[in-house]
C-alpha cells in the first residue's frame, strides 16, 4: 500500500517522510533544506534519487550485501513511523517519532539459527553538503560535520553561511565507527561531497579505519540497537555545551615529549591514565568506556618542527628535482611516488606539472634559509637554479606565468602571486611587479588567488623604497578595487576551481585584512565578522587530530594523488589558508575570548598538517578519511608527494630566526 508524502512538526523545522518512510526532507527554521532534494529543478537530481533517502542503507553479512530500501511492514503514527526490513538473515526494525526532537531507533536482529559476523553497517545521512554555486551555498545548503568516534559519535549540519540553529545528531544508544562517501566520482566531480553513510563499523571493507574496526557478531536471536537524538540548536557552542562525551582532550597536537591532558567523564574508564605523553611520533588512540560503550579519540605526536622542515629539505633536494632533464629544466621540482621512489611526469594532468603549486616547494626552501635552517649552501643553489627555471621556462616577459614549462594552456591566476612572492624574496622586484600587473591585466579583479593582499602589500611597499611610487600607486589601486568589487558580490561570488569552497573565503578575508591596512574604511567591521563566519563555518570540534579544526575539503586527492579517490581529504595542506587569517584577525573586531580561540585554532591548523611529512622526508599530498569512498577502501595515505609542503612554508613564517 502506497501512502503520501507526511509532513511532521520539527521544533521550529519541519521533517518530510516519503510513502516508504524514509525521510525525504528536513527543513531548516529558515525554510533552507537540509538534506539533498528530489525535486526536479533541483541540482543535485542528477545523482540524488529515493534509493539514498536518509534512513536507507545496506548491510554486510557473512560476507554477502544487503541492502534495505521498501519496508516489509510499515506503521504509521500521530508523531513518525514503524518499519520493518529483511535484510538477508537478519531483520532491521526501525522506529521514527519526530516531535520538538527526532528520535530514531535501529534495531537489527538476527532472526536465523546461525551466528551472523556483521562485517559492514550503513545507514545513509544524504546532508545538503554540496556547492551548486556560492549564492546557492550561502543560503541553501549545509556543511555536514561528522565524528564516527564511537559511542561518543555525533554529526552537526550547519548552514554554510554560518548562522544558526544548526541541527545537531547525538548518539544515545550503540556505537558508530566510520562513515563513508558514495556518488563521488568524475561525473558528480568537485562541488557535492556526495551521499554520507554512519556505519556501526566497517571492518570487513577498511579494518584498519580510526586504529581498528570493532568486529561484531549476532548469535541466533540475538539484537544490535542503535539510536540518536536529532535537535535543533541555537549555535555550534549550544550544542557543544550539551554534549557529554567520556573523553576528550585539551588539545589534539603537541611535540614528542609533551603531554596532552586528557578529559573525561566521572563514570568513564579510559585505557591509559590522565595525561598521555608521546614517546614516538605518530598518531595515538586512546579509549575510554562508559555503560558498557567504548568511545575513542586520536591525538598526534609530531618532531621538532626544524626536524621535521630539515628532513623534508633534504628529500626534496635529493630526490624531486628533474636531474635528468636538460639545461635549467633540471632545476624543477615535480611530485613524487612514494610506492616506487620515483618523479612523476604530468603529461595532460597540470595538477602533476613542473609549475603550478610546486613553487611551494622553493617557498620553503626560502623559509629555511631566512631561518638559518637545513644545508645551507645546497639550498641556496638550489634556489638559484629554480630562479632560472622559472625565468627560463614558466615567466614571459609581459609578466605572464605559465601552468608548465611545456607552455599548454591558458594562464592561472592562481599562480601569479607565488611566483611574484618567490621573485620579491630572492630580490627581483622588478618581475614581481610585472607579474602583479599582468595578474589584473588578465582580469584579477574578480579573481581570489591566494596570498594576493601580503603580496602585493610587500611589493609596494618596496617599490615605494626604490623610489617608484607611481606604480605602487597602481597597484595599490588595483587591490582596493578589487576589494570594491568583492564586497558588491556579496554572497554571490565568481566560481573558481571549485563554485564554493574554504579557499575562496579564506583569501577573500585576506584580501579584505591587507585593503584594511591601507584604509580601515574600506571594509566595514560587520562586513569582515560577517565572512568569518561563512570561514568558520567550515570546521568542527572533533576529538581528532586529523579532523580538529580542519576546514572540509572533499576532492583534492582526485586532482592532485596517485589513488585519484573522491571524497573528504583530512588534513588538507590547503587549510592553512585559514591559519593564516586567524592569526592575523584584529584585536578588537571579536571578544576576546573568541580571537583567542581563533589563535588556537590556528595553531591546531598548522601543527595537524605535520602528519603529512614522514619520518624519512617523503610525504603525501592528501589523507582520504571516510572508510570507503564508492566501495573502495579508504581512511588512507596518497602515495603521492606533491603540494603539501605548502602546510610547512605557512608554519615556518609564524617562527623567527631565533626559534628552534
Amino acid at each position: 500500500m502506497i501512502f503520501s508524502q507526511r509532513s511532521f512538526p520539527f521544533g521550529t523545522g519541519l521533517v518530510v517522510l516519503a510513502d516508504d518512510g524514509a525521510v525525504v526532507a528536513v527543513r531548516h527554521p529558515d525554510g533552507r533544506p537540509m538534506l539533498l532534494e528530489e525535486t526536479a529543478d533541483a541540482p543535485e537530481a542528477r545523482f540524488h534519487d529515493p534509493t539514498r533517502r536518509w534512513g536507507k542503507g545496506f548491510i554486510i553479512a557473512n560476507g554477502f550485501g544487503h541492502r534495505f530500501d521498501w519496508p516489509q511492514h510499515l506503521v504509521w503514527r500521530p508523531n513518525g513511523v514503524d518499519l520493518e526490513y529483511p535484510v538477508g538473515p537478519l531483520t532491521l526494525q526501525v522506529q521514527r517519532r519526530i516531535g520538538n526532537t527526532w528520535t530514531e531507533t535501529y534495531t537489527l536482529t538476527n532472526s536465523s539459527d546461525i551466528p551472523i559476523d556483521l562485517g559492514s553497517w550503513a545507514i545513509s545521512t544524504p546532508w545538503r553538503d554540496m556547492y551548486a554555486s556560492s549564492l546557492d551555498s550561502l543560503h541553501r545548503a549545509v556543511h555536514a560535520h561528522v565524528w564516527t568516534g564511537g559511542a561518543d559519535a555525533w554529526v552537526m549540519a550547519q548552514p554554510m553561511d554560518g548562522s544558526g540553529p544548526i541541527l545537531g545528531l547525538t548518539l544515545t544508544a550503540g556505537e558508530l565507527w566510520a562513515y563513508t562517501v558514495e556518488s563521488r566520482d568524475a561525473f558528480t566531480s568537485s562541488n557535492i561531497r556526495g551521499h554520507l553513510y554512519l556505519h556501526v563499523t566497517d571492518r570487513c571493507r577498511a579494518p584498519h579505519t580510526l586504529g581498528g574496526q570493532p568486529e561484531l557478531a549476532l548469535q541466533p536471536g540475538d539484537e544490535y540497537r542503535l539510536s540518536w537524538t536529532i535537535a535543533w540548536y541555537p549555535s555550534v557552542q549550544q550544542f557543544r555545551s550539551q554534549q557529554a562525551p567520556s573523553l576528550t582532550a585539551a588539545r589534539y597536537t603537541a611535540e614528542v615529549g609533551e603531554s596532552i591532558t586528557l578529559q573525561m567523564s566521572s563514570d568513564a574508564t579510559p585505557d591509559v591514565p590522565g595525561t598521555i605523553t608521546g614517546p614516538n611520533p605518530g598518531l595515538h588512540y586512546v579509549d575510554a568506556t562508559r555503560a558498557g560503550h567504548r568511545s575513542r579519540i586520536a591525538v598526534f605526536f609530531h618532531p621538532p618542527v626544524r626536524e621535521i622542515a630539515e628532513r623534508r629539505a633534504h628529500f626534496l633536494l635529493t630526490r624531486q628535482r628533474s636531474s635528468e632533464r636538460p639545461g635549467t629544466l633540471r632545476y624543477a621540482f615535480l611530485p613524487y611516488d612514494t610506492r616506487w621512489q620515483m618523479t612523476v611526469l604530468p603529461g595532460a594532468w597540470k595538477d602533476w606539472s613542473d609549475g603550478r603549486e610546486r613553487i611551494g616547494v622553493a617557498l620553503l626552501l626560502q623559509q629555511l634559509r631566512r631561518l638559518g635552517w637545513g644545508e645551507a649552501d645546497m639550498i641556496q643553489s638550489a634556489l638559484d637554479g629554480y630562479r632560472r627555471f622559472i625565468t627560463d621556462h614558466l615567466l614571459d616577459e609581459d609578466g605572464t606565468v605559465r601552468d608548465t614549462a611545456l607552455g599548454r594552456g591558458e594562464p592561472r591566476l592562481y599562480n601569479f602571486p607565488w611566483f611574484a612572492r618567490f621573485l620579491l624574496d630572492e630580490g627581483d622586484l622588478d618581475r614581481a611587479a610585472a607579474i602583479l600587473t599582468r595578474y589584473y591585466a588578465l582580469g584579477g579583479h574578480h579573481f581570489l588567488a591566494f596570498e594576493l593582499g601580503d603580496v602585493v602589500r610587500d611589493v609596494t611597499d618596496s617599490l615605494q623604497r626604490v623610489g617608484r611610487p607611481e606604480v605602487a600607486a597602481v597597484l595599490t589601486e588595483h587591490l582596493m578595487r578589487q576589494v570594491s568589487d568583492f564586497l558588491a558580490h556579496d554572497t554571490d561570488l565568481p566560481a573558481h576551481e571549485v563554485n564554493y569552497e574554504q579557499s575562496m573565503v579564506a583569501p577573500l578575508l585576506h584580501l579584505f585584512l591587507a585593503a584594511r591596512e591601507i584604509d580601515r574604511a574600506s571594509v566595514p567591521d560587520e562586513e569582515l565578522r560577517r565572512r568569518l563566519r561563512w570561514l568558520t563555518a567550515f570546521a568542527a570540534h572533533q576529538p581528532d587530530a586529523r579532523l580538529h579544526n580542519i576546514p572540509i575539503r572533499h576532492w583534492d586527492d582526485y586532482w592532485f594523488g596517485a589513488l585519484r579517490l573522491w571524497g573528504d581529504v583530512f588534513p588538507h595542506y590547503w587549510s592553512v589558508l585559514s591559519a593564516a587569517v586567524f592569526r592575523s584577525w584584529p584585536d578588537g573586531l571579536l571578544p576576546a575570548a573568541e580571537t583567542a580561540d581563533l589563535r588556537r585554532a590556528a595553531d591546531a591548523i598548522l601543527h595537524a598538517n605535520l602528519i603529512n611529512f614522514a619520518p624519512d622526508g617523503s610525504a603525501s599530498c592528501a589523507f582520504v578519511y571516510p572508510s570507503c569512498v564508492n566501495g573502495q577502501p579508504a581512511h588512507v595515505s596518497d602515495p603521492l608527494a606533491n603540494d603539501q609542503d605548502w602546510a610547512l612554508v605557512y608554519l615556518l613564517r609564524t617562527l623567527t630566526p631565533a626559534a628552534r
